[in-house]
């Protein structure tokens, strides 16, 4: 027969109790160990990691671009009238002089008409000296005629004149003077009118010569139109060089105003280069560059800059100031760098990914360990590969120019 013992029950309730208690206290001692760690510090390898060392003393600014190479002297060559391509005779490449013809252009319109416009032009001519023959002709009857009228009056005049002595001396009757006085009168009117009558003859006479020579005039410049019109089918290069590009092909037709080739001075060429605008700001004509022709570097100095962006940069126009290395020809690809400032003395750092001038960011700096720590940076005045530090680093200091945006919710890097 058991015996019942309430003591027992009593101790392992007890017991249980303990045990409970205890794993609760460790678990929020294990909790709170937790809390107070922090999150997990990333971990990253050293190796993945662009790091530098910020500097003080000379800071060169400077902007990069690149391009190309391109004649300074060089001429398109278009097409005066709608045509046909009808022969090419010289390739890229090759050299030409100014009246070398590079190609045959055919429009049988064209030459019709020159034709038509040499035949009005000679019709013209034609008119005109036969108008200037007919009116010196009534120019001549005219003064033919003034002539007569003038001997008339003159005659006249003597007779009047001889009739008032005789009346004076008593031979001649007055009735007889005055009928003389009353012609010569006459004569006078009539000499007026002719005088007036052959002035606006001549008059008349310049006018209609003057519209003779207007209309020979016009259709000799059509004419003359025509003409370079039908010798512009002889396309000539118009500078002494190389065929630098060819736009058509045989048999293509080609409007008026289209490019036909370019013509271009091999022995002088600068260079093209393309600045992003967000560096452009800074940069004025006379700056000193450095092209890269990846068979040399060259000096050059800033000769245009283009006043609008396209496609986010800026044309920047480079001359050169010493000799090209063998092998630059027209379109070789380059790379150039532009000097904007030299800042004697300025704490600068290689440029991070994503900084920006005058403005606020964050980097990590390592704490001389293998712990990096963000830290907020003021930056001032950049260049195309370092920037300046206006605060929050000092001289020495390392930090990490790698694009972190995938820990910035950490405020420490564990580098490995």
């Amino acid at each position: 027969m058991d015996v019942a013992r309430p003591e027992l029950r009593q101790r392992k309730k007890r017991r249980l109790w303990l045990i409970v208690g205890g794993l609760a206290t460790a678990s929020l001692l294990f909790a709170s160990l937790v809390l107070s760690l922090g999150p997990a510090v990333p971990k990253v390898k050293r190796e993945t990691l662009l790091i530098d060392t910020v500097k003080q003393g000379p800071f060169l600014r400077s902007v990069r671009g690149t391009g190309k190479l391109v004649p300074r002297e060089m001429r398109w060559i278009s097409a005066e009238t709608e045509a046909y391509v009808e022969r090419i005779l010289i390739r890229p490449g090759m050299p030409v002089k100014a009246d070398t013809v590079i190609m045959e252009l055919t429009n049988p319109k064209v030459e019709d008409d020159l034709r038509a416009a040499d035949s009005a032009y000679s019709a013209a001519e034609s008119d005109l000296i036969a108008k200037r023959a007919q009116l010196l002709s009534d120019s001549l009857e005219i003064e033919a005629s003034l002539a007569s009228r003038r001997s008339e009056y003159e005659s006249i005049a003597a007779q009047e004149e001889a009739e008032r002595l005789g009346l004076q001396a008593g031979v001649v009757a007055a009735v007889q003077h005055k009928k003389s006085e009353i012609e010569l009168k006459q004569a006078r009117n009539r000499l007026r009118i002719e005088e007036q009558r052959v002035k606006a003859t001549r008059a008349n006479i310049d006018a209609q010569l003057a519209s003779a020579k207007v209309r020979a005039t016009q259709l000799a410049n059509t004419r003359a139109l025509r003409q370079r019109e039908a010798e512009a089918l002889h396309v000539k290069a118009g500078l002494d060089g190389v065929m630098h590009r060819l736009s058509v092909e045989e048999g293509q037709r080609v409007s008026s105003g289209a490019n036909l080739a370019r013509v271009a001075r091999p022995g002088a060429l600068m260079a093209e280069l393309r600045v992003a605008e967000s560096q452009a700001k800074d940069l004025a004509i006379g700056q000193t560059a450095q092209v890269d022709t990846y068979n040399g570097i060259v000096r050059g100095k800033v000769l245009r800059i283009e006043p609008a962006v396209k496609d986010g940069t800026v044309l920047v126009e480079v001359e050169f100031t010493a000799p090209l290395p063998a092998g630059a020809r027209p379109d070789l690809s380059v790379n150039g760098t532009i000097e904007i400032e030299r800042l004697p003395n300025a704490l600068f750092v290689g440029r991070p990914i994503n900084a920006q001038r005058d403005s606020e960011t964050m980097m990590f700096r390592l704490n001389g360990s293998d712990i990096a720590e963000r830290v907020a940076v003021r930056t001032g005045k950049d260049s195309a590969n370092a920037i300046e530090i206006r605060q929050g680093l000092r001289a020495g200091d390392q930090v990490i120019l790698s694009d972190t945006s995938a820990y910035d919710g950490a405020s420490k890097l564990d580098i490995e």
